[in-house]
């Protein structure tokens, strides 16, 4: 399992993600916009062209964003959580969001096999993402 800061950017994630993956001698490995993703239609147009994922990678570290929408307010962190296996995911999934609240329901998306998101008891954003091969 990782554990991955994931950074949430005000429109600005594809500027700064490329700006982490030169800084730090990596290289950005996944980039996807709203607009290429299956909420395409649920996004306004002036979001379209804002980062939904984003990941730049420097050796075996992982550093993550995206523009974030709410609940996830720009320029904030959130943990995110890699299990391996569905099941490992909805342990921990279950875990954290007891006393907590559930922000995004874990489910199957188009990119993982369960994801979901959580405000735990201590006021800390999560994300557990389970993912699907790319």
């Amino acid at each position: 399992m990782q554990l991955v800061a994931y950074l949430n950017f005000p429109g600005t994630a594809r500027e700064a993600m490329d700006f982490y993956a030169e800084a730090l001698g990596g290289k950005v490995t996944q980039r996807f916009t709203y607009g290429q993703s299956p909420m395409c239609e649920q996004m306004s147009e002036a979001d379209r062209d804002k980062v939904m994922h984003s990941q730049v990678e420097v050796g075996a570290a992982l550093l993550m964003g995206a523009d974030g929408p709410s609940p996830h307010a720009a320029g904030s962190t959130t943990v995110n959580v890699m299990p391996e296996t569905p099941e490992e995911a909805e342990r921990i999934f279950a875990a954290l969001a007891a006393g907590g609240e559930v922000t995004m329901p874990l489910e199957e998306t188009f990119w993982a096999h369960r994801f979901g998101a959580i405000t735990d008891r201590f006021g800390k954003r999560w994300m557990v993402n389970c993912l699907k091969p790319m």
